[in-house]
């Protein structure tokens, strides 16, 4: 085991104190690949030489000084590759490092009753799709026929899921910053189950974005819906948008999606966040034309609301779905 996946349990709206926390793991190893909002994945083959403690050890060490020098606490995996450490970290709980044994017989026990949409990378669609046939679990993905796989979700794709589904991860860690982003996040009261106030935070937090973008005169490429829920455990889904946009409707849309993927069912939900990634210059980017006035209309109203909030406050305009809501 020599990569770990480590999720700091950040507090609502402390997210910037994830550069710090890179940082700190910097210490241990240059190889320090970010996952924002809150996580991070580690090499750590060099470091264990250079201490002589293995990755579990050096996991407990990390917790230790994330939470004297930082205040936050961690949950880590760890396993022989980014793709087993990830999915370990699923399995983990606070104070307790999850491991993968780098046996080819653990790593297929660990794997066997995953399910397909558990594997970092496989999206809803492939997994309702290998579903229909049977292949529900990474156990009956990796004792299935290539050719099988193939035919049903494509020759690239199929043989890097049987690749996978068998324990062959040859994923790396590539070393980054954190991308220049935007986040907003709506925490709750009380622990919500309500859906329709889940999808009120989500408009609201989209509207939010959409608003300071455009003040930056920036656009973003990507979405980011993080689900924070009762037990301290949180759930994290990525989007490319179809074209950069720092349109509010289009990032509402993309938000509901994102949060309809995750087939919530009375889940208690903590918080909600959006984060908005991979910002350009609104002057370089381009918008496909359409032959619908309403969505040059739309724009249009978009520009004299953002006068209007500039003006008289940011509730000075707000969608229908927001009014009446404390959001």
């Amino acid at each position: 085991m020599t990569i770990l996946c480590v999720r700091f349990q950040l507090p609502p709206t402390s997210e910037a104190d994830l550069p710090h926390l890179l940082g700190m793991l910097e210490e241990f190893t240059p190889v320090v690949q970010a996952l924002p909002p809150d996580g991070a994945l580690a090499d750590l083959r060099g470091a264990e030489r250079y201490f002589g403690r293995d990755a579990v050890e050096l996991a407990s060490v990390i917790r230790v000084r994330s939470l004297a020098l930082h205040g936050v606490d961690c949950v880590i995996g760890a396993g022989s590759g980014p793709m087993l450490a990830r999915m370990a970290l699923d399995d983990a709980a606070p104070g307790v490092t999850r491991a993968v044994p780098g046996e080819p017989d653990a790593i297929a026990e660990f794997l066997a009753d995953k399910t397909v949409a558990a594997l970092p990378g496989v999206g809803t669609a492939t997994a309702r799709t290998l579903g229909d046939y049977g292949l529900d679990t990474l156990g009956r993905v990796a004792a299935a026929p290539l050719s099988t796989l193939q035919r049903l979700i494509g020759a690239k794709a199929g043989r890097e899921l049987r690749e996978k589904a068998n324990g062959i991860d040859r994923g790396r860690v590539v070393p980054n910053a954190v991308s220049p982003s935007l986040a907003a996040e709506r925490p709750f009261g009380r622990d919500e189950l309500d859906p329709d106030r889940h999808r009120r935070a989500l408009l609201s937090a989209a509207e939010e974005l959409g608003a300071r973008l455009r003040a930056l005169e920036k656009v973003c490429r990507t979405l980011t819906l993080t689900v924070r829920y009762a037990d301290r455990s949180a759930t994290t889904r990525s989007r490319t948008l179809t074209e950069p946009t720092a349109h509010s409707p289009a990032l509402t849309r993309t938000a509901y999606g994102l949060y309809e993927a995750l087939g919530l069912q009375r889940a208690r939900v903590r918080a909600i966040a959006l984060r908005a990634g991979g910002l350009d210059p609104a002057d370089q980017a381009s918008h496909q034309l359409t032959f619908d006035p309403v969505d040059e209309k739309v724009r249009r109203i978009e520009q004299v609301a953002d006068r209007a909030r500039a003006k008289f406050g940011p509730r000075a305009v707000m969608p229908g779905g927001l009014g009446g809501a404390a959001a």
